[in-house]
């Protein structure tokens, strides 16, 4: 799906982006088979329907000892018969007024219903178990077979980014592979004849470029497969014999400045050559202007992002505009950063009208309670800022100046940059 001209629009909110992005990508095609051990990360690309129940049999979650309750009522002391170890289940037959020790995970004999845990167990003798004065609730410490998934129960579903977690309750189904989307392939590069790379000597007038970097290292957190075409010149045809080379090669061009009303912003110019691109100025600070779209090579298209050229509002675009899009075309359930309410320490300028992020610190208070302090100057180009933050400040259209001890919305970084 593409956009339908090229245009140049400006005052949209960032809801009104996100919404007109979202609606324009489609989910890339292409699976492939991965054992766990290779899987963190990756976005399942089918259903996954539990083959067994978990747990597969009734078991204890404490160490102790497992018995009717019902016994409780005619019986003060129980007979201890047996054990059940975790791999070694007690084989017997449990009789009225008979106990079993019981580790953890082990199987529950049948009958036995609740579970008295070993601190509290009071012993006669080796083999008697004194239940005077103890409060034990029917089915205490027993965990059921099937209550964390019942055979033919959706484990896990389509579109679910694997974690630790996830990939845990895969282990516990008895799966050694899956089906994951292939990865999102991501080309990205600068252009500036002022730009250099690291480790390049610079000459008057010329600075180093950060925002390759940056880019590399979230998409490289995101998932996605990374291609570095570095900087390219101010040149048009240089820029446009690049992005035409690339197209059949990725799913997406990311690049960093070039896309606002410069003289010397020849990525715009080349954009709206070879494809069908939006430019908008995004009621919102940083990251005000904006460019999305796409560029075909005969039958291939690729997915473009201009982002702006300051370091901070790259990064801040980045996430609100860029994340969500290449979530949806791997496949991955689009995941919302829900933000924290905290007391803010200073005042803070802000013009109604526009979303502005602020770089903040976030911490406890002695009395417990969540402040959060900005870091400073804010200006687009200080990446410094991004380092010393823990949160973004999130001030909304309907805010106006904020004086300190108002109420403010806060996104932790955690998850986020």
């Amino acid at each position: 799906m593409s956009l339908t001209s090229p245009t140049s629009e400006a005052g949209y909110s960032v809801t009104r982006i996100q919404q007109k992005i979202q609606a324009a990508v489609l989910p890339v095609t292409g699976h492939e088979k991965l054992g766990l051990g290779a899987a963190l990360h990756r976005i399942l690309a089918d259903d996954i329907i539990a083959p067994v129940d978990v747990p597969a049999f009734d078991n204890s979650a404490m160490d102790g000892y497992a018995f009717a309750h019902r016994d409780l009522l005619s019986h003060q002391e129980l007979s201890v018969v047996g054990k059940s170890y975790a791999g070694h289940p007690y084989q017997g037959q449990l009789q009225p007024g008979q106990a079993i020790q019981i580790t953890t995970g082990a199987p529950m004999p049948a009958h036995a219903d609740s579970v008295l845990p070993q601190e509290q167990a009071r012993l006669i003798n080796a083999t008697v178990l004194d239940m005077r004065d103890i409060t034990v609730h029917k089915g205490q410490h027993k965990r059921l077979r099937g209550e964390d998934l019942a055979a033919g129960e959706v484990a896990l579903a389509k579109g679910s980014r694997l974690g630790p977690a996830e990939l845990g309750l895969l282990a516990s189904l008895g799966l050694a592979a899956i089906s994951v989307t292939r990865k999102l392939r991501v080309a990205i590069f600068s252009t500036g004849d002022e730009l250099r790379s690291s480790g390049q000597n610079l000459d008057s007038g010329s600075v180093y470029d950060s925002n390759r970097i940056t880019l590399h290292a979230m998409l490289s957190c995101f998932g996605a497969e990374v291609s570095d075409l570095g900087v390219l010149t101010d040149d048009p045809d240089v820029i446009a014999a690049a992005l035409t080379r690339v197209v059949p090669l990725v799913d997406v061009i990311i690049t960093s400045g070039g896309v606002s009303a410069g003289a010397a912003d020849f990525t715009k110019q080349v954009m709206q050559q070879l494809g069908q691109i939006n430019f908008w100025s995004v009621d919102m600070r940083p990251g005000r202007p904006l460019a999305f779209g796409h560029i075909r090579n005969n039958q291939h298209c690729a997915c473009v992002f201009g982002l702006p050229g300051n370091p901070v509002a790259m990064m801040v675009s980045f996430y609100f505009f860029a994340r969500p899009a290449l979530q949806l075309m791997s496949g991955e359930q689009v995941s919302t950063t829900l933000p924290v309410r905290a007391i803010i320490t200073e005042a803070v300028p802000k013009k109604m009208g526009r979303t502005e992020f602020q770089r903040g610190i976030c911490a406890l208070d002695a009395s417990g309670n969540l402040q959060v302090a900005i870091t400073g100057a804010q200006g687009s180009g200080i990446l410094s800022s991004m380092c010393r933050a823990n949160c973004l400040v999130m001030l909304t259209p309907g805010q106006e100046n904020i004086v300190a001890g108002d109420t403010v919305s806060v996104l932790l970084f955690e998850g986020l940059l």
